[in-house]
């Protein structure tokens, strides 16, 4: 278990080059499982997330290459066999097996799939979804000697469900239709792959209409991570630092962006770079939602942010019960109300304090917060943190934080 030792209350600039999405790279690792044949995925997160899911897929039979930032994966010849238990739980992407394994083998195990534990995430859509194109339960798994074009329709959005309905459908025989489809960018970039191994998938507003095919080799970029920019823009406010964000397309933090440019924040776009300057001038109302509103992985890194100066309602609409960290914010001094809706967090002032990261995006909001407070933190589960950003330490020392990591 490694911790984080932080030295607060500095002025930070410089450069930060924002690495590949997790959220983007998970899907396209277990989609690799439906092509036979080779595929290279560049710009891939160097991310303890896609160390598990390389490790699952590796025990089909997957051969893994890595040459830096770049993953080839050699899925010509896989074979079936029920994925190790522990590996499968540790991160919630594992779900995603659901409709990669039914695909290419023709069997799937439910299991318990991991993840940030803030909440309940149940998988009756993904067995929906599995159901519709032909699949039948036996046991704790579900089978199916073919899978046949379908229309799949869903009553909510959902970002896993949409993944796996697309993995189902790309290689299912007819055309399918998904209806209440996500549409995150790491959706369209999963179906910009599968296209590129064979299916056919046309975008209209209301559903994705998806031809499958035999699928083979594929390539793809794995897009910048949203959530890494705007989680090193909420820090930069935070401290009153000067840190220019490298790599990541503004277009994907349109919501985040409106938020605080409405409330006094200016943004400057010059280069390739974001670079965000002043301070918010109110309280602020943030309402989460599926994109393109406010994302739900950036509203804790927000709750020290608001802390900071004027406060805010926090408003979640996705995970409700995504508020857990609060209460290891509030030993860094961070003060707030729960209510029937969200949150409420009061200006603060910071202090150091020892605290352990409840889950991915709350650990990376109570990294913000000890580098705002002045003197020496501890941040315990170090490990859960780095689940989802690249190389934190470095980069953050490259814009001057104290930040150590021991183990």
């Amino acid at each position: 278990m490694g911790e984080f030792i932080v030295k607060g209350n500095r002025a930070l600039s410089g450069n930060i080059e924002i690495s590949g999405s997790k959220n983007a790279a998970l899907p396209l690792i277990f989609a690799t499982v439906t092509v036979r044949g080779v595929c290279r995925l560049h710009n891939v997160p160097d991310i303890s997330d896609v160390d598990v899911a390389l490790d699952i897929i590796s025990s089909f039979g997957a051969k893994v290459t890595r040459l830096c930032g770049d993953l080839i994966i050699d899925t010509t010849e896989l074979f079936y066999t029920r994925p190790d238990d522990a590996s499968v739980s540790r991160i919630r992407a594992s779900s995603y097996l659901l409709g990669a394994a039914l695909s290419r083998f023709g069997i799937c195990h439910l299991q318990s799939f991991g993840g940030c534990n803030f909440d309940t995430r149940p998988i009756d859509m993904h067995i929906g979804a599995m159901t519709a194109l032909g699949a039948k339960s036996e046991g704790d798994a579900f089978v199916a000697d073919r899978l046949y074009g379908a229309d799949i329709v869903f009553d909510k959005i959902s970002v896993g469900a949409t993944v796996n309905a697309l993995i189902l459908t790309s290689s299912a025989e007819g055309v399918s239709r998904i209806f209440g489809y996500a549409k995150e960018p790491h959706v369209f970039s999963l179906a910009d792959f599968l296209r590129s191994a064979g299916a056919r998938i046309a975008v209209y507003e209301e559903y994705l209409e998806v031809e499958g095919a035999a699928l083979g080799g594929a390539e793809i970029s794995v897009i910048p991570d949203m959530i890494e920019a705007g989680t090193y823009i909420a820090l930069s406010l935070a401290t009153d630092s000067d840190i220019k964000i490298s790599g990541a397309l503004p277009h994907h933090l349109s919501s985040f962006i409106d938020v605080l440019s409405g409330k006094g924040v200016s943004f400057s776009f010059e280069n390739g770079h974001i670079r965000a300057s002043g301070e918010p001038s109110d309280f602020i109302n943030i309402v989460t939602g599926p994109y393109p509103d406010f994302p739900t992985d950036l509203q804790p890194q927000m709750a020290p942010l608001l802390a900071r100066f004027w406060g805010g309602k926090i408003t979640e609409r996705v995970w409700k019960g995504r508020f857990g960290y609060l209460s290891e914010l509030k030993k860094l001094g961070v003060r707030y109300e729960l209510c029937d809706s969200g949150a409420i967090i009061r200006p603060s002032r910071f202090r150091p304090s020892f605290v352990t990261a409840p889950d991915l995006r709350g650990g990376i909001a109570l990294l913000i917060a000890a580098l705002s407070a002045e003197g020496e933190s501890v941040i315990a589960s170090a490990e859960t943190i780095k689940r989802g950003y690249s190389d934190i330490v470095r980069k953050l020392k490259g814009v001057g934080a104290d930040v150590e990591e021991i183990f």
